[in-house]
């Protein structure tokens, strides 16, 4: 029998837009106390009416991840499940293009923020033997292709970050879980270097997909452990 997700306390870093917003409304509507996270605040307002707390600030700045973790705790005196949804890319993906100030960006975005958040969580969840921390990666941290190094790096990094939180955190109750979706309808299509046909987007994933898929790991008991979970579009 699932878990009921009521009264607990989740952070959503990257609630703004697409997956990280869907899986926070869909958290609350489960009964659970959300925080919302993400550096445009306006976006995050638009969350409030579902009940959703938010807490604007920037994944990339350690010093506001730690912020928003003590304010989680002030408020709601726990942290019980943290969901990074946090990412992006950019148009001038290849190597032949790519700078370093770019490569920078997107580890930092895509891979430094996870670490950030994570270590800021993790005190609680050690100390209440209890937690859960769900990472939403890529197809691409699993199979090579045309979205980019510094994309696939960071994607793939996170896969590694949960792997070693996992083995060290254990016998503290702490469970990760590396989300990797394919294709789906999310902002970041928007930056690609040639646009995605309109026939292959009518094919993808929605972001309530991987929301769904979030929750229904949420609801695992904690005898149970998923290490990664692939979803991809079943038409492509």
């Amino acid at each position: 029998m699932p878990i009921s997700l009521s009264g607990q306390v989740v952070i959503v870093v990257g609630a703004s837009s697409g997956m990280g917003r869907e899986t926070a409304i869909l958290f609350a509507r489960e009964g659970a106390r959300v925080v919302a996270s993400a550096r445009r605040e306006d976006r995050l307002r638009e969350l409030e009416p579902h009940g959703i707390t938010i807490h604007p600030a920037d994944a990339t700045d350690p010093v506001t991840m730690e912020g928003l973790a003590q304010a989680t705790l002030q408020q709601f005196g726990r942290i019980d499940i943290l969901i990074y949804a946090t990412g992006t890319n950019i148009p001038d993906r290849a190597m032949s293009r790519l700078t370093t100030e770019l490569w920078d960006m997107m580890v930092g975005v895509n891979l430094n923020g996870a670490y950030y958040a994570t270590r800021a969580v993790l005190p609680q969840m050690r100390s209440q033997k209890a937690g859960s921390i769900y990472y939403i990666s890529s197809k691409s941290a699993i199979t090579a292709d045309e979205s980019g190094a510094s994309y696939q790096a960071a994607k793939r990094g996170l896969a590694g970050l949960a792997g070693a939180v996992r083995v060290e955190e254990k016998d503290n109750g702490i469970r990760t879980c590396v989300v990797c979706p394919g294709l789906a309808d999310t902002e970041i299509i928007l930056k690609r270097p040639v646009k995605t046909p309109v026939e292959t987007l009518a094919k993808a994933l929605q972001p309530e997909d991987i929301a769904e898929l979030v929750l229904a790991l949420a609801k695992l008991p904690a005898r149970a452990w998923v290490p990664e979970v692939q979803i991809y579009p079943a038409a492509l």
